[in-house]
């Protein structure tokens, strides 16, 4: 049986292209762009028609090289200028992503709408912000889907005000100077108690009033007209106000973070790790010279064990163990002291990390 070699013919393949895709009275047309220029001709950026086009020309089907026909660009578009039909496609058209390509971005504005929640928001017990990582978790299990065609803020907004039908969140408050006359203080000292707003200091220069206070964000529009109404003047100081010592969130999801206290439990518990730690090593020191010779060395903890079985038990200790981990990330050994040390102090960190609502 002979074999025929089977070539296209008449057809013009486009790689490293993006497509823009328009559907118009039942017909579809198709155009091909480069890829990241068209999100910058839509937003302004690019202006030059050519590096957004990689020909101007009007496609059923970019990626079998099928051109449109004249009668079906008559019928929906009401001419046949190429260029006229790519402009009003690239304006108006979708633009097809390949699956990787959508999931790093929703991915990558599900982070971004995490982070603008984070900052936005404050746990009302300890006044303080919540982690990114716990964030995520609270907006998957309230099963938000990302929208690709909103902004992140305007999502962000929506996941608090869900967020807080199921969880204790609230909006950190604005901090807030207002300078108004000091006879429209009570008028304005009113307002602000029906706002539930503190007032952190009050200072008098004449007989104007400077007063320093935290608003909800929600009441900052009427705030704002209030003071123009009572011929004052407001300033922003701090559009998201958190418990004093907490200027950073990123040192939480990192375990960078150290508690200045530990509780009695915990000081408990690290005298029971010391006894442990204890009778799994052996001294160093040795006060007979032959014996100091029989001893095996550990390198990994660079320290100097007992006899073979002594060894192979040190081997199976915490301390071994710690050091190792400490070995895979290039760090240098400890001593059994310090392991016990270093130890507690992770239980520590990865009971914080554990905190949920």
């Amino acid at each position: 049986m002979s074999r025929i070699l089977v070539q296209p013919i008449g057809q013009k393949r486009l790689t490293n292209v993006a497509v823009v895709r328009l559907k118009k009275h039942g017909v579809r047309f198709e155009i091909a762009c480069y890829k990241n220029k068209v999100l910058s001709w839509r937003s302004g950026v690019e202006k030059d028609l050519d590096e957004v086009l990689q020909s101007q020309i009007v496609y059923s089907n970019v990626s079998k090289g099928v051109l449109a026909k004249s009668k079906d660009l008559l019928a929906a578009f009401g001419t046949d200028d190429q260029t006229e039909i790519c402009l009003e496609i690239l304006g108006k058209g979708e633009l097809q992503v390949a699956g990787k390509e959508r999931e790093s971005q929703l991915s990558s504005q599900f982070r971004d709408i995490a982070t603008l929640v984070m900052q936005k928001t404050i746990n009302p017990e300890t006044q303080r912000p919540y982690t990114i990582s716990m964030i995520e978790r609270l907006m998957h299990e309230i099963h938000f889907a990302v929208d690709p065609n909103s902004s992140s803020k305007k999502q962000a907004l929506e996941v608090i005000r869900e967020l807080q039908k199921y969880f204790p969140i609230k909006r950190s408050p604005m901090r807030l100077r207002l300078t108004i006359p000091e006879q429209n203080f009570s008028s304005l000292s009113e307002k602000l108690n029906s706002w539930n707003s503190s007032i952190v200091s009050k200072d008098e220069a004449g007989n104007q009033l400077s007063i320093i206070c935290e608003v909800e964000p929600g009441y900052f529009r009427e705030c704002d007209a209030l003071v123009r109404d009572l011929q004052g003047r407001l300033e922003i100081l701090a559009v998201s106000v958190h418990a004093e010592g907490d200027t950073d969130m990123a040192h939480y999801d990192d375990h960078e973070d150290v508690p200045p206290s530990l509780p009695k439990d915990t000081t408990d518990s690290v005298a029971r790790l010391s006894e442990r730690i204890q009778k799994q090593t052996i001294s160093v020191t040795s006060e007979n010279p032959e014996e100091e010779l029989k001893q095996n060395k550990c390198s990994t903890c660079s320290a100097l064990v007992g006899d073979t079985r002594q060894y192979r038990e040190h081997f199976k200790s915490d301390w071994h163990k710690h050091n190792l981990r400490r070995k895979t990330r290039q760090l240098p050994p400890l001593t059994a002291e310090e392991c016990m040390a270093d130890m507690d102090m992770g239980d520590s960190k990865a009971d914080l990390k554990e905190y949920s609502f």
